[in-house]
């Protein structure tokens, strides 16, 4: 008997068509029906809240400062300025005397050595010749023993019991006559610590009372 050769069966309608779809499934190719990946990438990114993170810029801060000036204003006032303190020939007359003309008048007659003079500041009459009744007025008083022991004496009045006031000089030696009145620097308009120094110590010079003569 001859062999019977097995016969050839055709897959079957289904069959087929499963394989399609299995193929379909496995290729690269686009199909009409299914969208582009490249198409639909961009939607997927939007989609994602890190996506809209990283897209976004983040909004400007402002600097410090500007927030401070904005919150406390304008800028602060500026400091005001230091009042001067009251020249010295402005204070009282007699604190004047007392507290720096006396110091200073000791310390330029110490320079001229003579470091023991006794300089006093009182109310008390004009030490002049003429004078019967003689006024009162506020007086420097300045006393020293020169070489021979004799007592040196000086005067210089205040009239008007301000230093740009009238005033005046007088001197005088123990065992002699005092000095006439002599007016002392009554031009000078204005009249500062220094100059009056400066005329004292210049006065007692022409009087030949300083250790220089």
């Amino acid at each position: 008997m001859a062999e019977e050769t097995p016969k050839q069966t055709e897959p079957n309608q289904s069959e087929g068509q499963a394989l399609t779809n299995a193929e379909a499934k496995t290729t690269d190719m686009p199909t009409a029906n299914a969208p582009e990946p490249e198409a639909a990438k961009p939607d997927a990114i939007s989609d994602t809240p890190e996506a809209d993170t990283a897209t976004k810029k983040p909004a400007a801060k402002r600097p410090p400062k500007a927030e401070a000036e904005g919150e406390e204003g304008a800028k602060p006032a500026a400091k005001a300025k230091k009042e001067k303190p009251p020249a010295l020939e402005d204070k009282p007359f007699a604190d004047f005397v007392q507290q720096d003309y006396l110091p200073a008048l000791k310390a330029g007659l110490a320079k001229q050595e003579i470091p023991n003079v006794d300089l006093t500041f009182e109310k008390r009459k004009i030490n002049v010749i003429g004078f019967a009744q003689a006024p009162e007025c506020w007086q420097v008083i300045g006393q020293w023993h020169n070489g021979d022991r004799q007592t040196r004496e000086f005067n210089i009045y205040f009239f008007d019991e301000k230093i740009n006031g009238q005033k005046g000089f007088s001197c005088a030696e123990s065992g002699g006559k005092a000095s006439t009145l002599e007016s002392f620097r009554i031009d000078e308009r204005k009249v500062d610590l220094g100059l009056l120094v400066f005329w004292t110590l210049q006065r007692l010079n022409a009087q030949k009372w300083l250790v220089r003569n």
